[in-house]
């Protein structure tokens, strides 16, 4: 039942998230406070902080072909949605504050202050929930990003990362690097030697990056459904 409501939700992802955008922008501009939707709306906030938790250990063992990128990538997490979803309520509440603030001209430097940094914050969840994807294997590499920065791992940089036992509940898979040199950073990427895996089976994970590790042959068509369907062959029991 967990597993068929994560994988509902990152495949609806967008859909969700603009509903609640919707709901969030529309609660913020009513006038008067509360209203019947801003209470709704932190319904909805408390229901979706509760199924964030309830799907935060879901961890697939899949990827998502993309073959325009070219890349595999991670299925966004669902949790990640859900605590988008949990976060509109006060968000939407501090934008309604604002915007009321400024309409009777009675906005403080400190409510400014305090509002803008709520918003800002929405923004980077937002933006996280609406990407999803955060891991991906392409033809040169590995690339992990997220709403600050990104890193990027060619493979001629990388090893074989050591598969992790199935009890391994580590939100990180180690990336042994050989010539850090190499290795392209941007904005500010969390961690230049690890991978994310509460997004992702890290079994998983580290089985496919250690089959293009050491199946160089094979890099140049990620990101076909052919290569895709070929390493669920190859991996069996992990794709």
């Amino acid at each position: 039942m967990i597993d068929r409501l994560s994988a509902a939700t990152v495949r609806h992802r967008h859909v969700v998230l603009a509903v609640g955008l919707l709901l969030g922008c529309v609660t913020a501009a009513a006038p008067g406070s509360p209203t019947g939707g801003t209470r709704l709306l932190f319904l909805l906030s408390l229901v979706a902080l509760v199924l964030a938790v309830v799907v935060m250990g879901v961890r697939p063992a899949y990827f998502v072909v993309q073959p325009q990128i070219p890349a595999f990538s991670t299925p966004g997490p669902a949790w990640t949605v859900f605590f988008a979803m949990g976060y509109l309520g006060p968000a939407s509440a501090c934008l309604g504050a604002l915007v009321r603030s400024i309409r009777q001209d009675t906005l403080s430097t400190f409510d400014l202050v305090f509002d803008l940094l709520w918003l800002v914050l929405a923004v980077l969840v937002m933006t996280r929930a609406w990407r999803g994807h955060e891991v991906r294997l392409h033809p040169s590499g590995v690339r992990q990003t997220w709403a600050l920065g990104s890193l990027t791992v060619p493979w001629e940089a990388l090893l074989a990362p050591p598969i992790p036992s199935a009890t391994d509940r580590r939100p990180w898979l180690p990336m042994r690097i050989t010539d850090p040199q190499l290795v392209r950073r941007y904005g500010v990427p969390r961690s230049r030697r690890a991978l994310r895996t509460d997004i992702v089976d890290p079994g998983f994970l580290a089985a496919v990056i250690g089959h293009y590790v050491t199946h160089p042959e094979h890099r140049a068509a990620i990101g076909s459904h052919a290569e895709y369907e070929r390493l669920r062959a190859e991996l069996p029991g992990r794709g």
